[in-house]
Parts: C-alpha cells; sequence; structure tokens
C-alpha cells in the first residue's frame, strides 16, 4: 500500500468519525432502520434511555416518539435498610423509560427508614429537577419491586410470607418498614409543589389566602387559566386542614379535582422558577399540595390527560338529623375539641350528650363499642380570597365523636356553630362493600368509554375520547379500612384491579381521606347533589384515576 492511499484512507476515518461524533453521516447501528431502533429504545431502563436520547438528534426524536405518552410507575419495598429499599423501588420504576415529573414516597411512622435520608437518597437517585415530596403514612398499597405481588400493607399488622402454606407451616411477621416510591411522567402539564406556610412567630396565623394565590400564580405562569387541573394534598400534623380546603373548594373551578392525605409528616421538594413566590426563612411549613397544571405550551401531537374522581364510602348514617343549640371550643397546643347540646329538629326539647348517645347506641346495638362515630356537620359558610366578592358555600364535615356526659357531647375539631345541622354516622364495612362496589360498576363504564360525560359517584365532568385508554391510578384508603375492616385483603384496591388489570396502582392508608365529591353519597335527604360537597372523608377510600386521549391526526 502506497504512502498516499494509505493517509486517503486516514482522512475517510476521520472524516467518518467527524460526522459520527456530530450526529451527520450513517453509522452501522443506524443501517437497522428505525423501526428496528425504536423497539430497542422502548426496552431501555429509564437512566440508559436518558442517555440514548442525547447521542444524536435522529435518536432523540425516537425517544420522543417511544415516550410521548404519559406513564405512572410506582414499586414498593420492604427492606429494613434505607439505602436497600430505595435501590429496590428506583431500580424497579425506572426499569423502563421514563422522564420523571414528580415523585411521591411514603414511609412507615415508626420505621427504622428515616424520612429525611429517603428523601435525600430519592432526590439523588431522580434528580433536583422534579418536586418531591416525602412523607410518613399509616401504609401503603402496591406492587413489591423484587417479587410484583400486588398487596396492600397496613404498618404493625402481620403480613404472611407464604400464604400459599399449609396452616401449621404459615410464617409471618409484623411489618414496620417500608417505601411506597410512585413516579409520573405528564406530558402537556405541568407539576410543581406549593407549600402552606405561617409565620414562625404567630402560630394561628395559617397563611391560607397565600396558599390559594400561589397555587393560582403557578398555574397561570404555564397555563391559560388560575385553576389547575388538580390539587394532590398533604397535610402536616400541626394544622386543621378543613378551613384550608373549604377554601381550596371555593377558590378552584368545579373542574379541579383535590384528593389526597390531611395527616402525616412530610418533606417536599419544589421547582425554583415556576412563577410563584418564595417564602423561606420566617415561614413553618405546615403543608404541601402537588399542583397539576396544564401546559400552554403542550407539544404538537400530544393528547389530553384525564382525571377521574371516586369514593367508597364506609361510614352509614343513623338517627335523626339534629340542629346544634349550645356550643363550645377547647383548645390546647396540639389539639381543638367542640362541646355542644343539640335538639332534634322540629323539636324543642335541649339533648346532652349522653342522651343522643344512648339512643344511637340503641339504634346500633351490640357492636356500638366497636365502631367509628362521627356526626356529620352541613356548614354554610362565607368565603373570599383577599379582596375578592364574598360567597356562600355549602359543605359536608365529619367530626369524630369522642364521648358524652350529662351536659355535652365531645367531638374533635372545630368550626361548628349554633343552628349548624348534623347526624350521626358510623364505620360500617357492608356499606363500604357495597360502596367498592359502585365504584367498580364506574370503573367499568369508564373502561367501556359509554357513559355520557358525567361521574355518579363525584357529581363531575368526565372526559370524553373514542381512543381513550386508563395508564395509572393513585388510591387514598382510611387506616380503619384494609383487612381487619373487610375480613379479607386487598378490597379497596379490587375496582381498580378487576377493571384495568396491569395497570399501575399505588396508594397509601390514610389519617383523613382528602377528596372533593358531591355529599349526595352520604345520603343527605333533600339536598341538591351539587348543593353540598364535602371534601375530607373517615372510614372511605379515594381513588384518582388517570386516562389518555391521543391528539386526533391531521387530515
Amino acid at each position: 500500500m502506497t504512502t498516499r492511499t494509505r493517509r486517503q484512507r486516514q482522512r475517510e476515518t476521520h472524516t467518518q468519525r467527524e460526522e459520527r461524533e456530530s450526529g451527520g453521516g450513517t453509522t452501522g447501528i443506524d443501517l437497522i432502520g428505525e423501526d428496528l431502533l425504536q423497539n430497542i429504545l422502548s426496552r431501555l431502563p429509564a437512566l440508559t434511555f436518558a442517555s440514548a436520547a442525547c447521542v444524536s438528534h435522529s435518536w432523540n426524536t425516537l425517544c420522543n416518539r417511544v415516550l410521548c405518552r404519559p406513564k405512572l410507575s410506582s414499586a414498593f419495598s420492604l427492606n429494613p435498610s434505607p439505602k436497600g429499599a430505595v435501590e429496590e423501588v428506583v431500580d424497579k420504576v425506572l426499569s423502563e423509560p421514563l422522564r420523571p415529573h414528580f415523585a411521591i414516597a411514603c414511609v412507615s411512622y415508626a420505621s427504622s427508614l428515616k424520612r429525611a435520608q429517603v428523601h435525600q437518597l430519592i432526590t439523588q437517585k431522580l434528580g433536583s429537577t422534579i418536586p418531591i415530596v416525602t412523607y410518613k403514612s399509616s401504609g401503603i398499597i402496591g406492587r413489591n419491586a423484587i417479587t410484583n405481588d400486588f398487596k396492600e400493607v397496613q404498618w404493625h399488622r402481620t403480613l404472611q410470607e407464604d400464604p400459599g402454606a399449609e396452616d401449621d407451616n404459615l410464617s409471618s411477621k409484623t411489618v414496620t418498614d417500608g417505601i411506597l416510591l410512585v413516579v409520573g411522567f405528564l406530558p402537556g402539564l405541568k407539576v410543581d409543589a406549593v407549600p402552606l406556610a405561617r409565620p414562625i412567630e404567630d402560630r394561628q396565623a395559617v397563611l391560607v389566602d397565600e396558599f390559594v394565590m400561589d397555587i393560582r400564580e403557578f398555574t397561570a405562569y404555564v397555563s391559560d387559566c388560575t385553576s389547575p387541573a388538580g390539587i394532590m394534598m398533604f397535610g402536616g400534623l400541626t394544622i386543621d386542614v378543613k378551613p384550608v380546603l373549604d377554601k381550596l373548594d371555593y377558590a378552584m373551578s368545579i373542574e379541579t379535582f383535590i384528593v389526597g392525605d390531611e395527616s402525616g409528616h412530610f418533606l417536599y421538594r419544589e421547582l425554583v422558577d415556576s412563577g410563584k413566590p418564595q417564602r423561606r426563612p420566617r415561614f413553618k411549613t405546615l403543608g404541601v399540595a402537588l399542583v397539576f397544571a396544564r401546559d400552554r405550551n403542550k407539544p404538537h401531537g400530544i393528547g389530553e390527560i384525564g382525571f377521574h374522581v371516586a369514593l367508597s364510602s364506609g361510614l352509614s348514617p343513623i338517627g335523626p338529623v339534629f340542629k346544634a343549640a349550645a356550643v363550645k371550643e377547647r383548645r390546647d397546643l396540639n389539639d381543638c375539641s367542640t362541646w355542644l347540646t343539640a335538639r332534634r329538629e322540629e323539636h324543642h326539647d335541649i339533648l346532652d350528650g349522653q342522651t343522643m348517645l344512648s339512643d344511637i347506641s340503641d339504634e346500633i346495638g351490640d357492636h356500638f363499642e366497636y365502631t367509628g362515630l362521627y356526626i356529620g356537620v352541613t356548614k354554610r359558610r362565607k368565603y373570599s380570597v383577599e379582596l375578592e366578592k364574598v360567597r356562600w358555600i355549602s359543605s359536608l364535615a365529619f367530626h369524630e365523636v369522642s364521648r358524652g356526659d350529662e351536659e355535652y357531647l365531645f367531638v374533635y375539631g372545630s368550626g361548628i356553630k349554633t343552628g349548624d345541622s348534623f347526624r350521626f354516622y358510623y364505620s360500617d364495612s357492608s356499606t363500604a362493600s357495597s360502596s367498592c362496589s359502585n365504584v367498580s360498576a364506574y370503573f367499568r363504564r369508564l373502561k367501556q368509554d359509554q357513559h355520557d360525560g358525567i361521574c355518579p359517584d363525584v357529581g363531575r365532568a368526565a372526559a370524553n375520547g373514542s381512543n381513550k385508554e386508563i395508564f395509572g391510578g393513585i388510591l387514598f384508603s382510611c387506616c380503619g379500612r384494609g383487612e381487619p375492616f373487610f375480613d379479607r385483603p386487598n378490597v379497596d384496591s379490587s375496582p381498580f384491579l378487576e377493571n384495568f388489570p396491569g395497570v399501575p396502582l399505588a396508594g397509601t392508608f390514610c389519617c383523613g381521606e382528602i377528596g372533593r365529591c358531591s355529599s349526595s353519597l352520604y345520603n343527605q335527604e333533600g339536598q341538591e347533589e351539587s348543593a353540598v360537597r364535602c371534601c375530607l372523608h373517615a372510614y372511605s377510600s379515594v381513588y384518582l384515576v388517570m386516562s389518555y386521549t391521543p391528539a386526533l391526526p391531521e387530515h
């Protein structure tokens, strides 16, 4: 070979290498064809997929084509090691192509897994560019990252390790450690964490109006309106979240879903440049909301994401309707209670707590001592945000009954006024089972996409579309439910699993389930379905189902 020929070949090799590194020319792997390459890319784990998208413009286009539809991915681990548990759940949720837009992590209250450590580890794994909420819950619902088995796990409950074994060989353990991780990719939406705060120097001044305005400002910054598609609320242990939910119900469009967990220890990470004020040193965070807003700059060809809310109630009404006669509130540093007397509607006799409870006990019977007892109070109040016009809103609020004596009925919480009407409710597994069946029936209609725009369980408009597909669900269930309540496992999950097998479902057991819906689910006789709403529940399960309708092809 001559020296000239050798130099020509060297120049050709150098040119080919430059074209390959700049994304130009044709490499060996490009020769396999776009369809096959796209198939290969679709099988990559998320981190490798992200690297592949940076190889060249053509690869990035193919990656965008692979990941053009929304996705929800979740997994739980019962590994007592924080690092081990995080590794398991992250590896599972990122085992397929995914670009996280938000993440939620649930950790046990009594767990040896430190919330701050878990939050830091997950942030390191997923990156600091997405909103993340990490909080302690009463249990988790989802699929095991290792075995892929679906379970509803409540902490301190006995979990059978080998349910197929003979009875005398069953091995079991008490579950105290675990992590559930939920990661979502929602093209066409923007997601951020908005904190609810109070000034450090004033324990009573909760900045609810500022919280509402922050949500509106973020939504207006990314969208064409001030009311987002939805709000997922996580309350802290030191706040009564009822007034906050009432203000959100007043301020947000009826199309905005509101779901979440009333009470828990939480940490969060928000976006820095998202169009909302950043309140830091002199404020204490009492709660946080994941806000889902429609993106005005949604990429071309992306379809519509829909949200559908359903409720399974576990409370049954009992006894007559009462009106509060005398009302007193008692507050301490960590709690608030209300003392009240009442009269039956159309009667004048004032009844004390012991009389009312004796009557209810006679109706419930032998199970009274083992029943969660509440009063459901219908409240009509004035609401406004800052200088906006005042509007009357009617809502149903539940207060757990503490006890009763010869003078007062004692209930937890505040906000009851003289003249408010209320009715007693008790926790009932039969009611809950029947309500789960109703939710399952609604999901069947949603699956078939034959209902005409209204969800009967929540009184909300549902998205229509001939090619609608369900891609994920999130469940908030009362910690008083679960296997001990129903005497069988996975009842709360069953409406979703039966109708959408293979679709990711993740959930948590709560101490107060948030779900904006009509009070008609609680048999409020004589009230218009849309006139009275209820946002905070007891012994219930709140389902958030996510659907996707692809964009119509251009003609």
